[in-house]
């Protein structure tokens, strides 16, 4: 049976693994990023050193690339990265894997690739139309069409965290990040003494500081996920990201404010699923994506 090398790029972690043909995995692993230390360069290098290490026991027939950043998939290059990982934009993946390696290189973002994990084997497997949101220290957005990601005139389509909602943007004001910051600043505290599971954990409580935190953070879901379905009409929404460790919590919730923000005969005709691919999605969707393009 046919393998594939998957390696996803992330600011904090590279994930990695062979798939076979069929979409199951030979074996997978996880190394640091270290893109402050060593940036673009250094992670490009880290890349080789997987892809090297794979090809000692396996005829790979593809490499494939899950990114975070904004990606130009026909050249397989960074167009732009966040002070995140410096010096990454402008680094030409699929150009330097298939001139070291010689075997064909397919590079795509990595809210994309989640997007497209959902679609042929997850929460949005059999719909035609889909959305799907990570939603964890941003928010980030990928749409589907088809099986295919849409990808926009100058490709970047669905980059909603950067969409104005009252009080500014949609990533700054519903992100999970935000619970912590908003929670602190209720409390009269250092934001860096909690983190979110201390928010949810209290809330569950009683706590009113920790539920108007997560309730403000609905009600910004609601909204903005609304407004993407008044311009796309998804069949199925899918949120995945951090936010998925408190699904038992949030999701009526969300669901509730989004019922509200949506008139019925678009609600009705929307679906609202949490990802079933958790850490995985990124090298699901670089493997469906290589298999897409080639």
């Amino acid at each position: 049976m046919k393998t594939y090398i998957c390696i996803d790029i992330g600011g904090t972690s590279i994930k990695h693994g062979v798939i076979r043909e069929n979409g199951t995995f030979c074996e997978a692993g996880e190394m640091p990023t270290e893109a402050m230390e060593y940036g673009g360069p250094g992670i490009l290098k880290k890349v080789h050193g997987i892809t090297r290490e794979y090809l000692k026991s396996y005829h790979a027939e593809g490499i494939c690339i899950s990114t975070a950043g904004m990606v130009d998939c026909e050249k397989g290059l960074i167009t732009y990265a966040a002070p995140l990982i410096p010096d990454y934009t402008g680094t030409e993946i699929k150009k330097s894997m298939e001139t070291t390696f010689g075997i064909p290189c397919e590079v795509e973002n990595d809210v994309n690739c989640a997007g497209l994990a959902e679609s042929y084997a997850g929460a949005a497997k059999g719909a035609r139309i889909s959305v799907c949101l990570t939603v964890g220290t941003g928010i980030g957005g990928a749409i589907i069409i088809d099986g295919k990601v849409f990808h926009g005139f100058s490709g970047s389509a669905c980059e909603v965290g950067y969409m104005h909602l009252p009080g500014g943007e949609f990533q700054d004001l519903g992100a999970s990040s935000i619970l912590v910051k908003k929670t602190a600043l209720y409390k009269g505290i250092d934001p860096a003494s909690i983190n979110g599971k201390f928010v949810f954990e209290q809330a569950k409580k009683g706590d009113a500081d920790c539920i108007r935190s997560i309730d403000e953070m609905v009600e910004i879901l609601g909204m903005g996920i609304a407004n993407i379905c008044y311009v796309i009409n998804p069949e199925v929404v899918v949120l995945g990201g951090g936010i998925m460790a408190q699904k038992s919590y949030l999701e009526k919730r969300i669901k509730k404010s989004l019922e509200i923000h949506l008139i019925p005969s678009v609600a009705d005709h929307t679906r609202l699923v949490f990802a079933e691919n958790q850490n995985r999605a990124g090298l699901l969707g670089a493997f469906y994506n290589f298999k897409g393009r080639q």
